[in-house]
């Protein structure tokens, strides 16, 4: 039994790329997080209030912790095992019920949305467990097990208690269940299991990573190419249309410019890929989440734009871009152990703009988003002419376990 659940576990001699069974998985996130901009659009159709948009914030989470221990799973585990092709197809399943009801999770649909949750989290590690059996490593998938059962509760409570304690109930939930990532799912008596001391396949994790960038780019384009094609291809949604896809392309550059491509000699290279896995990962949450939010600022502007700006629908036209900026700050450190000043410095000034923005026009203000990636951009681009790719140099990475953990 211990030998059958060792097979399970990645070994040093198959393939560490990604799979066509984890992008087949990722086709489901691509329409999920489309159903997360229409709830974000739906909210400020309403009249976006702080609580509408941390409801919609809730939920994206909820299908960023999905495909964030998936991509665990797939790092740790053989893909090409049939447990773990039943556990993502299982979760590609689940994933798409969670998008069907997603924009109406906060209301009629609460439950069906809260079930298809459960059992892709709890349901997961439970058979991994099972699979495992007597192997020294089955402890893993149990603390997980365990976690999201506390947090099941707080889930089931808020989808049958009265409206008004859902998103309490929920938001509660949510920072149960991070918190058992980030923390290691900690059981009394058996310590602690972080993916940080995980071994995975490194190169894996990054590409996993650079795909759900990818994902959250062609959200993006969905988001552009519908919105578009419902305005009757006139001149002034012609030229936001124009301007949407030349900042999408911005993003892409600025992600993928050298620290981007690097992402994976890191992870590859690093002693302890997990810890950089586990940095990185709250890092491209920050900057898919500026993605997603500039792609509901796309709508907008494609819509109406040249209305009178609305202070709300700053907050994604800008405030996507800006968000994307400081994510990538962020990921600058992690690779080169350095603070990327311009694109700090660029964050800063778009968000110091919103003021004078609300003068203008939706127009206006995507326009001045663009023209500052494009200054980002184009010094990327001049700083880099005749220079050799530079080394990584992460300053993550290192072995650090504490007295308890469970040695993963």
């Amino acid at each position: 039994m211990e030998q059958r659940g060792g097979a399970l576990l990645r070994g040093g001699t198959g393939s560490s790329r990604a799979t066509f069974l984890e992008l087949f998985f990722d086709l489901a996130f691509v329409f999920a997080l489309t159903r997360v901009s229409v709830r974000f659009i739906e909210e400020i159709e309403h009249g976006l209030t702080v609580m509408g948009f941390l409801e919609a914030l809730i939920l994206f989470l909820v299908l960023w912790h999905v495909w964030t221990l998936i991509t665990w799973v797939t790092s740790r585990y053989e893909p090409d095992a049939l447990t773990i092709q039943f556990v993502v197809v299982g979760t590609m399943f689940g994933t798409l019920v969670m998008a069907v009801t997603l924009p109406r999770a906060f209301e009629e649909r609460a439950l069906p949305f809260v079930v298809a949750y459960l059992v892709a989290v709890i349901g997961r590690p439970l058979l991994i467990a099972f699979v495992l059996g007597r192997h020294p490593r089955r402890t893993v998938p149990w603390r997980l097990t365990a976690w999201a059962v506390v947090g099941g509760v707080l889930w089931l409570a808020g989808a049958l208690g009265p409206d008004e304690l859902r998103f309490g109930m929920w938001a509660l939930a949510i920072t149960v269940d991070m918190a058992g990532y980030l923390l290691g799912w900690p059981v009394p008596g058996l310590g602690r299991a972080p993916v940080s001391a995980w071994r995975i396949a490194g190169e894996h994790m990054a590409e996993r990573y650079q795909q759900m960038f990818l994902i959250a780019l062609g959200e993006t384009i969905l988001v552009i190419g519908i919105s578009y094609s419902g305005e009757g291809f006139g001149l002034l949604a012609a030229a936001a249309f124009t301007v949407s896809v030349f900042t999408t392309a911005l993003l892409w550059r600025i992600y993928f410019y050298r620290a981007g491509h690097l992402l994976v000699e890191a992870l590859r290279m690093a002693p302890s890929p997990g810890r950089l896995g586990v940095s990185t990962s709250t890092t491209h949450l920050v900057m898919v989440l500026g993605v997603l939010l500039t792609g509901v600022g796309y709508e907008l502007v494609i819509v109406k734009p040249f209305d009178r700006v609305e202070p709300a629908w700053l907050f994604f036209i800008v405030g996507g871009p800006a968000l994307f900026l400081l994510g990538r700050t962020r990921f600058e450190y992690e690779i080169f152990a350095r603070v990327s000043r311009r694109r700090l410095l660029m964050m800063l000034a778009l968000i110091a703009s919103a003021p004078l923005l609300l003068l203008g026009t939706p127009m206006l203000a995507l326009s001045v988003v663009a023209g500052g990636l494009t200054v980002v951009a184009v010094v990327d681009g001049v700083l880099s002419r005749h220079q050799p790719m530079e080394p990584s140099a992460s300053p993550l990475g290192r072995v650090e376990l504490r007295r308890g953990d469970f040695p993963t």
